[in-house]
């Protein structure tokens, strides 16, 4: 059954087997959208839970001009922005903290494995990116989270963010070049 179908028993019958099959077909997307905005696992999947209340409370406005997907993207990314903007100050101390914790864990003189140095700095640049990340402004950082993590086309992002394609172009270039800047610097991060 295709998703117009599925909505349309929805609104209709308020038929909850239809919705489930809309949630489990459309879970996986929404937690990792959401999962590109958050640190953790668990906040994206208590926003997923979020965008799932308001898909089922607005589904009687949904018009079909755009695609139910790109529709749920927008829910999504709406939720995890405002969630980001509540929280900020609280991830900002949680990545001062993991950063401080992370830094001081080994002690001077401890060996460490070739495999393990590897990981740790591994690690370390992938908590870097994700504080860049963070740093970006909000239109270039919803652009690069649903282009490199979502792997959305420009289309598709130029329609969820309600932009044109070239605005897309433009916003993921100045971004990739606001990332390479304060990688490159080294600024505070």
């Amino acid at each position: 059954m295709d998703d117009k179908d599925l909505v349309g028993r929805v609104i209709e019958s308020n038929d909850h087997k239809a919705f489930a099959q809309l949630v489990e077909r459309y879970q996986k997307m929404v937690v990792t959208t959401c999962r590109g905005f958050v640190q953790s696992y668990a906040d994206a999947e208590d926003l997923a839970q979020d965008v799932f209340i308001e898909l089922f409370e607005s589904l009687p406005g949904f018009r079909n001009e755009s695609k139910l997907s790109t529709w749920i993207y927008r829910i999504a990314v709406n939720k995890s922005l405002n969630f980001v903007r509540r929280r900020k100050r609280e991830v900002l101390l949680n990545n001062l903290y993991f950063w401080n914790k992370d830094s001081n864990s080994l002690a001077l003189g401890q060996a460490v494995s070739p495999e393990g140095e590897q990981a740790m700095l591994d690690a370390e640049r992938s908590k870097q990116l994700k504080l860049a990340i963070n740093k970006l402004a909000e239109n270039q950082r919803v652009a690069l989270i649903l282009s490199r993590y979502q792997e959305l086309s420009y289309k598709e992002i130029a329609e969820v963010m309600g932009v044109s394609v070239s605005s897309v172009e433009s916003l993921l270039f100045r971004a990739k070049e606001n990332l390479r800047k304060m990688l490159l610097k080294g600024k505070n991060i």
